[in-house]
């Protein structure tokens, strides 16, 4: 049978892809499920528009995360910490602190956006990874200071 998808399935298809799955997996599990929908030249005609709706949209949201990197690579975020000894950290700076600390500057960011490479327990400049979108990455620096 042949169906269009509606959801990305794993190791079937991607939105939008013309798909050949047995039956019974089709009356069963996706067309149920509203996973995808019959193929008919309506619903193929309906399935374009959404994807050219789709691409706009991919557009203006790489375009959106590009100019907030632009903006990411010329700022600097500075995390005041407790000390325990010799320039240790009570605890590690945690992306949650880095976001509050881009949002006193201004900069919206979701904390699950920003990599950390390895825990930061010292004071210091460190280079953090926020990756805006699956093809924007950014690098910034973010000082860690003495309370």
């Amino acid at each position: 049978m042949k169906l269009i998808l509606t959801q990305d399935v794993p190791s079937l298809g991607l939105i939008g892809e013309v798909v050949n799955v047995k039956d019974g997996y089709a009356r069963n599990f996706l067309l149920p499920k509203g996973v995808a929908v019959p193929s008919t030249p309506q619903n193929m005609k309906l399935m374009e528009e959404l994807k050219k709706k789709r691409q706009v949209e991919a557009k203006k949201t790489k375009d959106e995360a590009l100019a907030v990197s632009e903006r990411l690579a010329d700022v600097s975020c500075t995390i005041p910490v407790k000390i325990i000894e010799e320039d240790r950290i009570f605890g590690s700076v945690t992306p949650e602190m880095i976001q509050k600390a881009f949002e006193a500057e201004g900069i919206r960011l979701d904390k699950r956006t920003i990599h950390i490479e390895e825990p930061i327990k010292k004071l210091g400049v460190y280079q953090v990874s926020v990756k805006l979108h699956p093809e924007v990455t950014v690098s910034c620096k973010v000082w860690v200071v003495k309370e």
